[in-house]
């Protein structure tokens, strides 16, 4: 199926739910989703969504806020208290499920009282192939994920967000501050500050691709290859762990293999993972 097929599969899929809830963060997927939603259903007839908690970075959260603005969607703010639930703060390899949960709940409620048919999420097609607990959640609550249904991949949408001008189309991925923590470490809001501070800082050094993993007293900074040289050479290299030391970290170390999404599922086992979906 062609690019352009998948995107007309896209809209006859949104015609046919009529009005929609959207799972919004801001991302690639979500604000191409929220685009064309719009575009074919009617401003009236979407509304938007997005959640904000510790793990939202408030950068991230004003971009998403600006972006949905320029598409002319309504946009609704929620906060989240997913903190609250012990489950999700002991940090397990299904914490995504319990995140999705809070915020699924949310959202099915106010579709029901706002007179919505349905909520949808922006898992492309690429993420049915991936490690997403969270898609337990999108199955329990009976929201749909019009991209993934679609067949749209990521380079797809990228493609498709380049020609419609959105300002998400090269964004790099950047799930919550959460991703970040490692497995088994409690999830807390100092931690997320943490790595919200820190990444701010490196991403003035004019990185683009990067992670702060948080091993608690560890930080593991996971850049491209190519930049690896650029942040272990003075004065860039002192100034790193000047300020990640003043934020709390008492090491701080840069990952040789480079940086690479989802980098903390790798210990985790094939029965682990099983359990957790």
């Amino acid at each position: 199926m062609g690019i352009d097929e998948k995107h007309n599969s896209l809209q006859d899929i949104l015609k046919k739910l009529g009005r929609v809830v959207v799972a919004y963060s801001g991302g690639v997927d979500s604000t191409f989703l929220l685009k064309v939603a719009v575009d074919t259903l009617g401003t009236e007839n979407v509304l938007a969504v997005i959640g904000v908690s510790p793990s939202l970075a408030k950068s991230q959260y004003k971009q998403a806020v600006k972006t949905a603005k320029d598409i002319c969607a309504t946009l609704r703010t929620i906060e989240l208290d997913e903190m609250a639930d012990l489950k999700f703060a002991a940090n397990r390899a299904d914490r995504c499920f319990h995140c999705k949960s809070h915020l699924l709940r949310i959202l099915a409620s106010i579709a029901k009282k706002k007179n919505f048919s349905c909520v949808i999420c922006g898992n492309n097609f690429d993420d049915e192939k991936d490690f997403r607990p969270g898609n337990r959640a999108i199955k329990l609550f009976a929201a749909r994920s019009p991209l993934a249904e679609a067949k749209l991949t990521k380079n797809d949408i990228r493609r498709l967000s380049r020609a419609m001008g959105l300002p998400t189309a090269d964004l790099p991925a950047s799930p919550c501050l959460v991703s970040r923590i490692n497995y088994g470490l409690e999830i807390t809001e100092g931690r997320l500050k943490q790595i919200e501070l820190a990444e701010d800082f490196l991403r003035k050094l004019s990185l683009v691709e990067f992670r702060v993993r948080h091993h608690d007293t560890i930080a593991r900074i996971e850049v491209s290859p190519q930049d690896i040289e650029k942040i272990t050479t003075e004065p860039i290299r002192s100034k790193i762990v000047k300020k990640l030391k003043s934020l709390g970290f008492k090491f701080v170390t840069v990952d040789l293999q480079g940086f690479r999404s989802g980098s903390l599922n790798e210990p985790l086992s094939e029965k682990e993972k099983k359990k957790s979906l």
